[in-house]
């Protein structure tokens, strides 16, 4: 959905070169798979599943119908053998070789005696062939859904109509479903190979999508235009929830419990007296009941009445209450004594532990190692311990990356229980956000990214060039909303901007009101580094 190509194509501002060599290359890549279709209804031995792959082989022969319709209105020479990509020579060698029986561990087609050797060469050639149908019915789906109904002179509608069409999605449905009933008697170590053919060709689908060549300026990646002598990338992010999937003051507490003496043993006198661990887990029950019921009614006094238009001011005017609370619960905490007596070691490991969500990790590796960028990364979180932060990244290898948090005070490796406190609320996390900015040239071209999932996130994620919001946080969506803030899917957000460029560059600019929505960092990691 990312590249350069597919973001084109969608938004309609794809050069009529650029689809036309497309269209050359894919019929190529469409006859290769009518024939490994046949190959493969050689192979079955069931007349319901021959039955099956020769319909399919129909859909196919439909298809090149379809691209021969649009050479003729694309002015195409059909008359003429383009050069054909390396990646489309890469995906159709490893097609029909996947046909022929020259997978590792099959005998050649010619040597299969029996008819269940053959019928596993189907089951075989048909994993190498569904990630094609799904990638297709999956993009047409998605592209038809950014079509503007009210335009009528989007140049390539015929094209995401015949992908987005019932007849075609059922056809991909119809592979899937041929490729399990082909695979019922296959043994796990034959299912592991479909499974490797799978993988290898989605990701030739996906280098073939990459190998179209764009003579335009596009969107994405963000870093494609990137220029390291000029340009600098400064990018933000949260770490609880964004980066995590538990929230850290969760983790700290629970660390206190599980090392806590037991109520009922005698202790040694220490210089930090700490509370039993039931006595522990009562206090931590009560302070994160009492924090939840409190943010819940200070989210609902920053509302106002009705749904006002976008105004930053007003929206910090509201944010400094909720940053009162959310000092006023540090302060609790610290109070307590629930944070007393941790020990260090127990805080790193725990942070070396952290799961952290799906994807993170790379792209921030990608970012660290790519020697071809100018590319700085801030985490800012409202953590009370920042060595827990730097332990989950470093475990990564991600010594680089800058923290700024909050931090726990140790005495001899054990904590007091009082925090340094740096950054609290909204206001602290945008003023951090500020005073970082600062410290860069002015003379650079600097580019700002923040991600982020709640309410404490909104004021960067606002004053960034570029604001992505992870997860589906309720409170963050609607207080932004009620101040004007824009929720706006990132791929179809992507599609529209590209229009309105037009082939410019893109002006990127903070203050906008828009923020970008993500299912997942993989979705961050194809916008701003591509594949």
């Amino acid at each position: 959905m990312y590249t350069p190509f597919v973001i084109s194509l969608a938004s309609g501002t794809l050069k009529i070169d650029s689809f036309r060599h497309y269209i050359s290359q894919d019929s190529h890549f469409l006859k290769s798979f009518a024939h490994a279709f046949e190959l493969a209804e050689e192979c079955a031995d069931d007349d319901e599943a021959k039955l099956a792959i020769s319909e399919l082989r129909k859909g196919v022969l439909e298809e090149l119908k379809m691209h021969n319709s649009f050479v003729q209105e694309w002015g195409i020479d059909p008359g003429k053998e383009g050069t054909i990509n390396s990646a489309t020579v890469k995906y159709t060698d490893f097609l029909l070789a996947t046909a022929s029986g020259k997978v590792e561990g099959v005998k050649g087609l010619g040597k299969l005696a029996t008819p269940f050797e053959r019928t596993k060469v189907a089951a075989y050639t048909l994993g190498a062939m569904t990630p094609c149908m799904r990638l297709y019915s999956f993009l047409g789906k998605e592209l038809q859904a950014v079509l503007d109904p009210e335009e009528d002179g989007h140049p390539y509608k015929k094209w995401i109509d015949s992908y987005s069409s019932e007849s075609f999605q059922a056809s991909a449905l119809q592979t899937e479903d041929l490729l399990d009933k082909l695979s019922v008697s296959l043994t796990g170590e034959e299912l592991d190979i479909i499974e490797k053919l799978y993988h290898q060709a989605m990701k030739l689908e996906i280098e073939f999508f990459l190998a179209q060549p764009i003579a335009q300026t596009t969107l994405a990646p963000l870093t494609k235009g990137h220029n390291p002598e000029e340009d600098q990338l400064v990018i933000f992010s949260d770490f609880d929830l964004t980066c995590t999937v538990v929230d850290s003051s969760a983790i700290l507490a629970e660390i206190a419990i599980l090392t806590a003496p037991k109520s009922d043993v005698v202790q040694p006198e220490t210089p930090i007296a700490r509370m039993s661990s039931a006595d522990l887990r009562n206090t931590w029950g009560l302070l994160s009941g009492q924090y939840t019921e409190e943010y819940e009614q200070c989210i609902e006094s920053i509302m106002p009445s009705a749904k006002v238009e976008f105004n930053y001011e007003a929206l910090c005017k509201a944010l400094e209450q909720l940053s009162d609370f959310e000092r006023r619960a540090n302060s609790r905490v610290i109070d307590s004594g629930v944070l007393k007596g941790l020990n260090l070691e127990d805080v790193k490991r725990a942070g070396e532990r952290l799961i952290l969500q799906d994807g993170c990790t790379g792209f921030f590796q990608k970012i660290v190692k790519n020697e071809n960028l100018n590319t700085n990364v801030h985490v800012l979180s409202y953590c009370w311990c920042g060595d827990l932060i730097r332990s989950a990244f470093s475990s990564g290898g991600l010594d680089a990356l800058n923290i700024h948090a909050n931090e726990l005070i140790f005495e001899e490796s054990i904590s007091t229980g009082e925090i340094v406190k740096k950054v609290e609320s909204p206001m602290d996390k945008a003023q951090a956000f500020n005073d970082i900015l600062k410290n860069y040239s002015s003379e650079r071209k600097n580019l700002t990214v923040y991600i982020g999932d709640s309410v404490g996130d909104l004021l960067c994620l606002l004053q960034a060039d570029i604001g992505i919001v992870v997860g589906s946080s309720a409170s963050l969506r609607c207080v932004g909303s009620q101040y004007g803030v824009s929720f706006v899917p990132l791929f179809p957000g992507l599609v529209r901007k590209q229009k309105e460029s037009d082939g410019e560059s893109p002006n990127w600019k903070g203050l906008s009101g828009i923020l970008y929505t993500v299912s997942s960092w993989s979705e961050i990691h194809a916008f701003i580094l591509g594949w």
